[in-house]
């Protein structure tokens, strides 16, 4: 069961310290009035993308256990807001799974991507200043699921790569890069004054 997989690795523990202790760290550090202005993460959305899932569905059966595992949440399946002839893709037509996680699992996969996962990368030396929106978004990609410990390798039909988009109530890119780093998030070191400048 994907829950148990991920109790494994004692998750649960980032919420209840970001609510004890990291929280009132940030509003002192931003000079906010009041806890309520603290910036906090609205959800996190998990996306891969199977672009053969358009002509053989048992693609996405495939890849639907190993999202699951790695989520602990049934992922829903994406369609083609359009057709596009020159690929051969149907309006409707499947091409990827998705999940959105809130809440106590949206924690649970944050801490498990910072403590875990990010380290496991090959070459990690941070994951890039320049992924923000302008809108206090934060988005990042894993060139592989198996990565993460839930993923079975043997059931893995091809190598697949996650994009993970972390939401938060910051109103800037500044904002929120200091909840990220405040929650474990490894940025890489600014290279120079060009790198400094971007969000």
């Amino acid at each position: 069961m994907p829950g148990r997989i991920l109790n494994i690795f004692n998750m649960n523990q980032l919420r209840k310290r970001f609510n004890e202790r990291l929280k009132s760290e940030l509003r002192q550090n931003l000079d906010l009035a009041n806890d309520f202005a603290v910036p906090k993460i609205t959800k996190i959305v998990v996306n891969v993308g199977v672009k053969e899932g358009a002509k053989d569905k048992s693609a996405i059966e495939k890849v639907k256990p190993q999202l699951e595992a790695i989520c602990g949440q049934m992922p829903y399946v994406r369609r083609a807001k359009k057709s596009i002839a020159a690929f051969g893709l149907v309006k409707g037509s499947p091409i990827g799974l998705a999940v959105t996680l809130r809440g106590e699992k949206m924690y649970d996969f944050l801490e498990k991507l910072v403590s875990v996962v990010l380290s496991r990368l090959r070459d990690f030396r941070g994951v890039s200043l320049g992924s923000f929106d302008g809108r206090g978004n934060y988005s990042l990609g894993i060139p592989e699921m198996v990565v993460f410990p839930e993923a079975d390798y043997s059931k893995i039909d091809k190598s697949r790569g996650l994009e993970i988009t972390i939401v938060t109530s910051a109103k800037d890119d500044k904002i929120a890069k200091r909840l990220l780093e405040v929650l474990g998030m490894p940025f890489a070191k600014a290279q120079g004054k060009s790198e400094e400048r971007r969000p």
